[in-house]
């Protein structure tokens, strides 16, 4: 009779075990390599590219016109500290010829006043002429008193002016913190959408940027000189009409944040620059230069109004009529020509 065995128990050792280590890392490189592609960055098309870019773009509008703002108030600050400090300058020296005078008269009466006066009349050899001296002296320490008083008005003014520039100063600091501030938020926009088009081959690129990030395709120097100064469309101010020429003669310039000219401008350095050439003053910003002249409808436009665009005024053209404008839209693409409705339509003003 056969004796029952107990089945034996394979181990896991040998080629089994080699098998079920491999499929185990196997298994773990798998969940890996889903969880990296579950981490990793979306690639973006050139379509979500030009709108991600777009978007950047009009922030970084929005942020330099803070900049342009905070810059020009540092410089309104700058102006007026440098004034206060001339201002100063001059009382301090006016101050110093009157402490010199005075001090010659000090002198001159500590030498003469050794003697009590009524000795001096006793021993005087001509007492009348005495009294006549004293009569002299005595107007003459009046007006010294006036002096003195004079003097010590101007120590008052001084101190005035001096306090007044230590406000200015203070407010200079400040705007000074304010233009790092927004200029850091402009230089980090620019740089984002400056990563996202390196992502693109150079036709791809070349497509995104070839209508300036607006979506339409502006129309060249070349073809949009002719029609629009020989046409019907004519500028009814000759100051609306310089600075449309003005605007003319700067297509092609670059676009560079916080510029307004000669060579380079932003959007608002640009409508600044143009009005500038005619003889009149706009504000440095968007949304002051919104403020500067007749608002006016978009029904009622006429060459040489400023259009402006989207809900935070952070972009401006100059209207040139035929429903056209130029403009400097963004770092990728120069000043040009291009329809008024490629953005969205805030409002326009008349400066002239």
């Amino acid at each position: 009779m056969a004796a029952h065995r107990k089945p034996r128990q394979r181990s896991l050792g040998g080629g089994t075990a080699r098998t079920a280590v491999t499929l185990a890392l196997a298994g773990a490189a798998t969940a890996t390599a889903f969880e990296g592609t579950g981490n990793a960055e979306p690639q973006l098309t050139p379509a979500q590219v030009k709108a991600k870019v777009d978007q950047l773009y009009q922030e970084a509008e929005e942020a330099t016109q803070k900049y342009d703002g905070a810059k020009d108030k540092a410089d309104t600050a700058q102006r007026r500290l440098r004034s206060l400090q001339d201002e100063t300058a001059r009382a301090q020296q006016k101050l110093n010829s009157a402490r010199d005078a005075l001090g010659l008269v000090a002198a001159a009466q500590y030498r003469d006043g050794g003697i009590d006066p009524a000795w001096q009349l006793a021993l005087s050899s001509d007492p009348d002429q005495y009294l006549d001296d004293a009569s002299v002296a005595e107007r003459a320490g009046d007006r010294q008193a006036g002096a003195v008083a004079r003097v010590r008005q101007q120590l008052r003014g001084i101190e005035q002016l001096r306090g007044a520039a230590h406000v200015e100063l203070t407010a200079l600091r400040s705007r000074q913190a304010e233009l790092k501030r927004e200029k850091a938020a402009v230089v980090a926009k620019l740089d984002e959408a400056r990563e996202l088009l390196d992502r693109l081959s150079p036709q791809q690129r070349s497509a995104v940027t070839a209508d300036g990030g607006t979506g339409r395709a502006s129309r060249s120097t070349a073809d949009a000189r002719a029609p629009l100064t020989a046409g019907s469309v004519a500028a009814t101010d000759s100051r609306a009409a310089a600075a449309i020429a003005y605007a003319y003669s700067k297509l092609g310039s670059p676009y560079v944040w916080g510029a307004t000219g000669p060579d380079a401008f932003d959007c608002s350095g640009l409508a600044q620059a143009a009005y500038r050439s005619a003889g009149v003053s706009i504000p440095r910003t968007t949304y002051a230069q919104i403020n500067a002249g007749r608002r006016v409808s978009r029904s009622e436009l006429q060459p040489g109004d400023l259009v402006f665009f989207y809900s935070g005024i952070s972009h401006v053209g100059i209207y040139i009529g035929n429903g056209q404008m130029i403009h400097a839209p963004n770092p990728s693409a120069p000043v040009r020509i291009a329809p008024i409705d490629e953005m969205p339509f805030a409002g326009a003003t008349r400066v002239v």
